[in-house]
């Protein structure tokens, strides 16, 4: 590998986009120089940025603590991050679009869920890379650090951010930590999934307190000081006899020097503006989009919701924003002792600053506190706001909230998106595509039937991806939205969700809910003084309702739930697990198979009473993909990927597929809806 230092130093008439330094560690051909089609040659950068922020700038104005960090001879405070770029080598014909993925956990998702490619740190071979369909649209594909708490571990990017002070004195305050314990274990981190926690201060303040329960709103139990301790390090605790497991415990401690962690949301911010603006940009862009998953999915709404799209020269960032699977949560990105990496399920990471009212992007009242406010409610100019593509899978309505992006707040009404949103529900899926075949059984299933659910909606997303593109540079729309509505019956409350009866398999009775939370009196300038929180009433959450095989309805149906060989429920149960086995499981879905002849107990048809050879399986699912291209929610390049998931599915399924002629009750025409007769919701439940 050729490695060129190559410092662009700009220190001396800084950047209009405050980005005051870029060094570049290495820059290297992709592919050996071979060219994509119309775009020409690619190359990778990778190095370090450096940023100067003005505390005084009225566009930094909500970055907390940001006027209590150290500054340098100028009166800026400064910061600096790992970043990596993929680049044309030549200009872009009609201008070049910036794709920044924010990277989640300090990773780099973008090639495996976009270009089919992998998870690869440091990508540079034909598998890293993948179909090359970025590439192919001419996509300059940016990383930067913006999480300063990310392991240092090789290849992850992090932002490395000054700690705040009160002049000559130290600034403390609670943070807290939680786990749920499935294992018996001696020792656990203070740090979320192996990130860097804050340490302790004094190891013998009366506020630091240990606590267990065996629910998540269960009557929380101090455990006597004597018991416990921290680690040499002050990052880990241990509890003599160890941590049990079935319960969920909690510790709140008292940590000093806090991390200005509000400049993660600017670093993103001044990267994009630096690769729109600075003639000096070693990754000239003339358009700006936004990408993210999950937690930096959540960390684009948050950013949104607090006007980061404008920089401190007053000039709009991105053009469009593509935020997935975030539900409907914002996150610990911008407050004094935030941790980024805490998030928020049903059954783990309780109570953060994650899913705060609002939630709509269309500005709403809570009767409850009386308080008016929406997602795009404060941008410095209303002008910047991009347009926004959100996309949330069937977990993200069970496990992260979902409905509450286009419900009421009492959740009795839908409330459509504005005009520069579009809303999609990629009906059936887990959190991300399961393995397939899938291997993991499901305990004390009396059929065939599996943990983790292997529907890929990751072709929804390279279709939306190519029409994001379309919408910011030429202004060509994307598909209307498409969710679940309580106006069509789609949406409904958890009880009222039709699950087919399947021998040895429960079906959920909850869904994550997000509260109205009190932080303490200072929470509106980022400062928690109350930990944990009090809790208030929750918001309503709604979900998808299903059709006689448990598919669900509303929202873009992919060909594996058009033409279904199965049933694929975006969520699982924690069976098996220490306790609370009806609880929800993180992230995880849940695929339960027909099977390939009738089986005592389960209602659902046999394979051959839906389709009486494999051939015929295969042309309605080819009918099916050929009408998700036609609706825009597939690229016609992607149908024989559709085809080949298909013919292994049918494999994996029946391999003796046996001819039936009896009618499948279970079908449902292309675009989702159930036939005429198929499906009786009404005679499914006993109760109705």
């Amino acid at each position: 590998m050729a490695h060129v230092l190559l410092c662009l130093t700009l220190a001396l008439h800084p950047a209009p986009a405050r980005v005051v330094g870029v060094q570049i560690d290495s820059r290297e051909e992709l592919l050996g120089g071979r060219p994509y089609p119309g775009v020409g040659p690619y190359e990778r950068l990778a190095g370090r940025i450096r940023f100067a922020f003005d505390p005084h700038n009225p566009y930094n104005a909500r970055i907390v603590d940001l006027d209590k960090a150290p500054t340098n001879h100028a009166g800026d405070v400064e910061a600096w991050a790992g970043f990596m770029v993929l680049r044309p080598k030549r200009p872009c014909p009609g201008g070049c679009v910036g794709l920044l993925e924010v990277s989640n956990r300090g990773g780099k998702a973008a090639l495996a869920y976009l270009n089919g490619g992998s998870y690869a740190s440091d990508p540079l071979g034909a598998r890293d890379l993948g179909d090359g369909l970025l590439m192919r649209l001419g996509i300059t594909l940016i990383w930067v650090g913006w999480q300063f708490d990310v392991p240092r571990r090789p290849g992850a990017l992090r932002l490395e951010v000054p700690r705040a002070r009160d002049g000559d004195r130290a600034i403390r305050g609670l943070v807290r930590s939680d786990w749920t314990v499935d294992r018996a274990t001696p020792t656990l981190s203070l740090g979320h999934r192996g990130h860097m926690a804050y340490p302790v201060t004094d190891r013998k303040d009366p506020r630091n307190r240990l606590t267990r329960r065996d629910g998540r709103l269960a009557e929380r139990q101090v455990l006597p000081r004597a018991r416990w301790s921290f680690t040499t390090d002050g990052r880990h605790i241990t509890l003599a006899g160890g941590f049990e497991p079935g319960y969920i415990y909690e510790l709140v401690y008292v940590a000093q020097d806090p991390a200005v962690v509000g400049l993660g949301l600017a670093a993103v911010r001044d990267t994009m503006a630096y690769a729109r603006h600075d003639p000096d940009s070693p990754f000239p862009v003339d358009l700006g989009l936004a990408f993210g998953i999950s937690q930096s999915g959540r960390f684009l709404r948050h950013f949104l919701y607090q006007g980061f799209n404008t920089d401190e020269q007053g000039r709009k960032v991105f053009d469009g924003v593509f935020i997935h699977a975030a539900g409907a949560g914002r996150g610990s990105f911008n407050h004094r002792f935030a941790q980024p990496s805490r998030d928020g399920h049903r059954y783990s990471a309780f109570f953060y600053p994650t899913d705060l009212f609002p939630f709509t992007g269309r500005s709403q009242r809570d009767p409850l506190t009386g308080r008016v406010d929406g997602l795009f409610a404060h941008a410095f100019k209303p002008d910047h706001l991009p347009k926004v593509i959100q996309t949330n899978t069937g977990y993200d309505y069970w496990g992260r909230a979902a409905s509450l992006i286009h419900t009421s707040v009492d959740g009795r009404t839908d409330v459509d998106p504005l005009p520069f949103e579009r809303i999609y529900h990629l009906a059936g899926a887990q959190h991300f595509v399961g393995a397939f075949p899938p291997t993991d059984p499901l305990p004390g299933a009396a059929l065939p039937a599996y943990r983790g659910n292997p529907l890929d909606f990751r072709v929804n997303l390279r279709a939306l991806l190519a029409r994001l593109v379309d919408w910011t540079r030429d202004e060509r729309e994307p598909p209307e939205s498409r969710f679940p509505r309580l106006g069509d019956a789609t949406l409904v409350a958890v009880e009222e969700v039709p699950f087919p009866h399947l021998p040895g398999i429960a079906t959920p009775r909850v869904a994550h809910e997000a509260y109205r939370l009190d932080y303490g009196p200072r929470w509106r300038q980022g400062i928690i003084d109350l930990q944990p929180p009090r809790l208030g009433a929750p918001f309503p959450t709604r979900v998808s309702t299903v059709d006689g095989l448990g598919n669900e309805l509303g929202g873009i149906r992919n060909a594996a739930l058009r033409v279904p060989l199965g049933t694929y429920y975006p969520w699982a149960l924690r069976s098996g697990y220490a306790a609370r086995p009806e609880e929800l499981l993180d992230f995880l879905g849940t695929f339960i198979p027909l099977a390939p002849r009738p089986l005592a107990g389960d209602p659902r048809p046999s394979i051959p009473q839906c389709y009486p050879d494999p051939e015929h399986y295969l042309a309605q699912a080819r009918q099916a993909a050929r009408a998700l291209v036609a609706e825009g929610f597939l690229l016609a390049e992607d149908l024989p990927r559709i085809e080949d998931r298909a013919r292994a599915l049918a494999r994996f399924v029946g391999p003796q597929w046996a001819s039936d002629p009896a009618p499948c009750a279970h079908e449902s025409d292309a675009a989702g809806t159930p036939r005429p007769g198929g499906t009786d919701r009404s005679a499914e439940r006993p109760d109705l």
